[in-house]
C-alpha cells in the first residue's frame, strides 16, 4: 500500500508545464480551465474586488500567472514567439 503521508509539491508540477508560445494555445488552455471552474473547481488565485469576476477572466489570469499545470500532445509544434502580456 502506498504511503499517503508524502505530499507532492504543486510547484514541481508547474515546472513541467511548457511555456505558452502561441495565443491559440493560451486560449485553449484558458478555455479548458474555465470549463473546470464552471463545473465547480476552486480558483487558484485570489480575486480582487476590482479584478476579474467572470470565470473566463479568472481562467485567463490563472494561465497568465502560471498557476495552471497542463500538458501538450506528442508532436505538438508551436512557434517560438512569446505571448504578449
Amino acid at each position: 500500500m502506498a504511503d499517503t503521508t508524502d505530499k507532492l509539491d504543486p510547484q514541481d508540477d508547474l515546472a513541467d508545464s511548457p511555456i505558452i508560445t502561441s495565443r491559440f494555445l493560451f486560449v485553449d488552455v484558458a478555455a479548458q480551465r474555465a470549463k473546470q471552474l464552471r463545473r465547480g473547481a476552486l480558483p487558484r488565485i485570489e480575486r480582487a474586488a476590482h479584478g476579474p469576476h467572470k470565470l473566463e477572466r479568472v481562467a485567463m489570469e490563472e494561465v497568465r500567472t502560471g498557476v495552471i499545470h497542463y500538458t501538450l500532445p506528442k508532436g505538438y509544434d508551436s512557434p517560438a514567439k512569446p505571448v504578449p502580456e
